[in-house]
């Protein structure tokens, strides 16, 4: 199990992310609008800079829904390796089947 803190940290960050995503967007197109003067361009990107860390979608990182684990992430099942062997196994996963040989 992942600490509390570090899957609280990444729900913040997810918030945010949502919140600013408009905001950051545009200013994003007009920082890179090469038919905008340079001074517009430069006030976007400043304005783009005071927006808060972790608002950026680039500082997310995937987790394990069940259990918080960062590494090992299985994006289509949003599980790690270990509990998507775990539920395999007990035949939690609709045609998944542990193999042996």
């Amino acid at each position: 199990m992942a600490k509390k803190s570090m899957t609280e940290r990444e729900l913040k960050r997810q918030k945010l992310v949502k919140q600013y995503a408009t905001k950051r967007a545009a200013l994003k197109a007009a920082a890179t609008d090469q038919n905008l003067p340079m001074e517009q361009r430069f006030k976007a990107q400043l304005k783009l800079a005071e927006l808060p860390r972790n608002s950026s979608a680039t500082r997310l990182h995937n987790r394990c829904e069940l259990t918080g684990r960062p590494r090992a992430y299985y994006r289509k099942l949003k599980l790690s390796r270990i509990m998507l062997r775990d539920l395999a196994q007990f035949g939690q996963i609709p045609g998944m089947v542990k193999s042996s040989w």
